[in-house]
């Protein structure tokens, strides 16, 4: 009766896992003002890294994606209302946010990067960014940094809902820089004709305890069924080489990292 029991469960599960693939569509928020990982085309549909990302993975799992759009501090709080099922959104992995959402392996790593005019130096101790004003997104790992460890150097960090409202203040010299993760303020300003006159200066960040262990998928905590899918999925589009053809038309390197 145990044995008939167990497999009962476990048809039932493949049952309940068909009737999910089948009918009904995987809510993943989003924010697309982050290029070149997430952004709008001139008709206004979505693109960008995540979003093709998003797309492999869901094709892979045989659901269908329904991309949710709001912006980045607004995220987690709808993944633990029900809004979405999932955030794919560059979202970093660290243990702060591991309290509030469970996470899937990285599909990608970044090292944060400060980015002033082409010319500016930064001293070992950060001493020399005294007074100045650098801008950051609200609610991200750069946010965190910034708070406690520049603004104790005398720092003012001025935060922002999106990174483009970041390039446009520091281009009209509102701003004296920004923290930011390096491939896509690189890709998103510094190669564009905006970002002339910048660069990136000082070192790049990459301490886990505010910079993760790389960019990872978002879901509600407990929800062990659909980490598993998407981890199987992130695995499945590596080894078949969907992966590397969707960052073969965004970059000229491997953006996964060791």
């Amino acid at each position: 009766m145990k044995k008939l029991a167990i497999l009962g469960g476990f048809a039932l599960s493949l049952m309940t896992s068909s009737l999910f693939a089948a009918d009904k569509p995987l809510r993943l928020g989003i924010e697309a003002a982050y290029p070149p990982f997430a952004f709008k085309t001139a008709d206004g549909r979505i693109d960008g890294f995540d979003h093709d990302i998003g797309n492999a993975l869901c094709a892979e799992m045989k659901v269908e994606c329904q991309w949710v759009e709001q912006e980045f501090d607004g995220l987690i709080p709808s993944l633990k209302v029900k809004k979405v099922d999932a955030i794919l959104s560059s979202m970093t992995i660290t243990d702060e946010r591991r309290k509030s959402v469970d996470f899937t392996g990285k599909y990608y790593y970044s090292p944060a990067r400060l980015v002033m005019k082409q010319g500016s130096e930064v001293d070992a101790d950060f001493a020399g960014l005294a007074g100045k004003r650098i801008g950051v997104q609200r609610s991200t790992t750069t946010d965190r940094f910034a708070s406690e460890v520049l603004a104790a150097k005398g720092v003012e960090v001025v935060r922002y809902s999106s990174q483009n409202e970041i390039y446009l203040d520091l281009i009209s010299g509102r701003l004296d820089g920004t923290l930011a993760d390096a491939v896509p303020v690189d890709e998103g300003f510094l190669k564009t004709d905006n970002g002339k006159g910048f660069a990136f200066v000082g070192p790049s960040f990459t301490d886990p305890h505010y910079f993760g262990e790389g960019a990872g998928i978002a879901v509600r905590k407990g929800d062990a069924e659909l980490l598993g899918r998407l981890n199987a999925a992130i695995q499945a589009i590596r080894a078949s080489g969907q992966y590397q053809k969707i960052q073969s038309k965004y970059f000229d390197f491997d953006i996964y990292g060791d």
